[in-house]
């Protein structure tokens, strides 16, 4: 990650955000999981975080410049599925981490927030499909079909959120969670 950072301020001169988008959500209970897969889960989805975050945090802060970070967690964060407990685990702690990284850093006018996708529609979704749960080739259409809009949350509409929380038309957000998604946390079936 320090790798990363280095590159990238050698490549464009400055940084002024960061969007933590890579995870994996690779699948396992609290009896299943082994430690040798909580630590491949942890390493991307917490420990890369915040390794580029310290990196970014540590560059604004010599320069005495604003910035802005936005983590990409997920719904699961909440709680999540029986079959995603250390996927679950790890986004709770890059939530937990947006938050002490938004208070730690407000006062040096460095931003921190994080969005909580819903069911995307993506390539590694319909690989997840696939491989765990043995889907057909239909199952975008089925499960869009079952959802209250319609539609699986897009890359696009995500990205465009996401786009908007790094600018400075996001104003003095900071420290905030950001539900994206159809299904509203804490209501349970209608």
């Amino acid at each position: 990650c320090k790798r990363a950072v280095a590159t990238a301020l050698e490549h464009f001169g400055t940084l002024n955000a960061l969007v933590n988008a890579a995870a994996t959500s690779a699948r396992g209970s609290l009896v299943e999981t082994t430690e040798e897969l909580f630590n491949q889960i942890f390493d991307t989805n917490v420990r890369g975080p915040f390794f580029l975050m310290q990196g970014l945090v540590a560059h604004l802060l010599e320069r005495k410049a604003p910035g802005s970070i936005v983590n990409v967690l997920s719904m699961s964060a909440h709680a999540g599925q029986s079959f995603l407990t250390p996927y679950s685990t790890s986004k709770g702690a890059l939530m937990t981490l947006t938050k002490n990284v938004a208070s730690a850093y407000r006062k040096n006018r460095i931003r921190c927030n994080a969005v909580l996708p819903g069911w995307m529609d993506t390539e590694g979704e319909a690989i997840v499909q696939k491989k765990w749960h043995g889907a057909s080739d239909d199952w975008l259409e089925k499960a869009e079909a079952a959802q209250p809009m319609g539609q699986l949350v897009k890359p696009a509409q995500l990205a465009r959120l996401i786009t908007y929380m790094l600018s400075p038309q996001a104003g003095v957000m900071t420290g905030s969670l950001v539900d994206y998604d159809q299904n509203i946390a804490g209501v349970i079936g209608e």
